[in-house]
């Protein structure tokens, strides 16, 4: 099944080369948000099977916007993304109601797909 990814990060030259990057691997990159905002109204109106949040956004960080989407009435996955590193962000992350953390050097399909597990 091709997963339906919704991508949200300020920086608009990373999303569209992430969006290349997850396309070229098979997935399906059905929107981009610059702000967390967007992002919740995006993920409302897309259904994606994953969203993708950069931790640090110009309207809020990606643990509050993760904690917005999953009280959302959409089923999806979550990841966090950044370029600090999972250390420099402690427990935040399994605190927060998002899958996990792939660093934004780090992210791939293949980041994407070990993180999701076989049965996901």
């Amino acid at each position: 099944m091709q997963r339906r990814i919704l991508v949200i990060d300020d920086n608009t030259a990373f999303r569209g080369a992430l969006r290349q990057v997850l396309e070229t691997d098979g997935f399906t990159v059905v929107a981009g948000a610059a702000t967390g905002a967007a992002g919740v109204r995006l993920a409302q109106e897309h259904e994606p099977d994953l969203v993708i949040v950069d931790v640090q956004l110009t309207d809020g960080d990606g643990f509050d916007i993760a904690e917005r989407l999953a009280g959302l009435d959409v089923s999806f996955e979550v990841i966090l993304t950044s370029s600090l590193d999972s250390s420099d962000l402690g427990a935040l992350v399994t605190e927060s109601s998002a899958l996990g953390f792939i660093p934004k050097a780090e992210l791939s399909a293949q980041a994407i797909e070990a993180l999701l597990g076989p049965s996901r």
